[in-house]
């Protein structure tokens, strides 16, 4: 990567109130299933944190319209780049509130072949939907453990289930979070922090644009709104549960089948759906 430096804003409105609200911290808030986390966690009372690397995180406060009554603190920071996770933990201790939950969302995905693609994007692609969800795990973990309580969510994916051919890397970085949730969760079990793997199928985002994607099956599939995935996650982390499986009743059936499915019969599955040109190969 060639950002060796990320850079980093954050204003914070003092609303008078004798007693905060809890804090929550969304990454990737800036569009997509993080921007409707930041909402849902706003409806329910809390103060958000949200963080991206583009510029776009800074109209996040006037596109969630509050009562004046919670804050929003943008933060604009490249998470990929190696101190990224450092400086937005240094920001967030400035604020000398404790984090009450913690929605580690960013994230990125590279289509096509593996030979392929640029070993720059997959490189990119593991720093920012592995590494910096680790960092920022070790670093903000053990400050939810001293004080007894803490939510955390992280945004992982039915990919996760099976192989991935045509965004290979992909696939796999959310098999790792997916694992990485669920012996993490085993760990904290007696500390009062719980975790949660936040599962979404085909999402109506820049997901398919982003990475690429806009020609294949999935890319042109139906896909749920953001909200409801969102809902879904929130939900599910309030109720301290392992994972979710949000969205749509097809995302469901997608994940119980991939249990009796064997790994190349999956594989192959799934090539059908990601494979460069099969959404055009459909239509016509």
């Amino acid at each position: 990567m060639d950002k060796q430096r990320s850079t980093i804003t954050i204003s914070e409105r003092r609303s008078g109130r004798a007693t905060p609200s809890r804090l929550a911290v969304v990454t990737g808030a800036s569009s997509g299933i993080g921007l409707e986390l930041a909402r849902t966690f706003l409806s329910h009372d809390f103060d958000v944190v949200v963080v991206a690397e583009n510029d776009a995180i800074h109209e996040v406060p006037s596109a969630l319209q509050t009562n004046g009554v919670q804050e929003i603190l943008p933060v604009q920071v490249d998470l990929a780049a190696v101190d990224g996770a450092d400086i937005l933990y240094q920001q967030l201790r400035a604020l000398g509130r404790p984090v009450h939950a913690l929605a580690l969302n960013a994230g990125v995905g590279v289509g096509g072949p593996f030979l392929e693609n640029s070993i720059e994007a997959e490189m990119n692609l593991i720093a920012l939907n592995i590494s910096s969800l680790v960092r920022l795990s070790k670093l903000v973990l053990p400050d939810m453990v001293a004080q007894g309580e803490g939510r955390v969510l992280f945004t992982s994916s039915i990919a996760a289930l099976t192989p991935g051919p045509y965004y290979a890397v992909y696939a796999a970085s959310k098999a790792f979070v997916h694992s990485f949730s669920e012996a993490l969760r085993y760990e904290l079990r007696d500390t009062g922090v719980t975790v949660t793997a936040l599962q979404p199928g085909a999402t109506d985002t820049n997901f398919f644009a982003r990475a690429g994607m806009l020609d294949t099956k999935a890319g042109r599939s139906d896909k749920d709104p953001p909200a409801d995935v969102a809902n879904d996650g929130f939900d599910a982390l309030m109720a301290g549960r392992d994972h979710v499986v949000a969205g749509s009743i097809k995302n469901r059936m997608q994940a119980l089948i991939s249990e009796i499915t064997p790994e190349p019969m999956k594989a192959a599955q799934h090539a059908k759906l990601t494979e460069p040109g099969s959404g055009v190969e459909e239509k016509d």
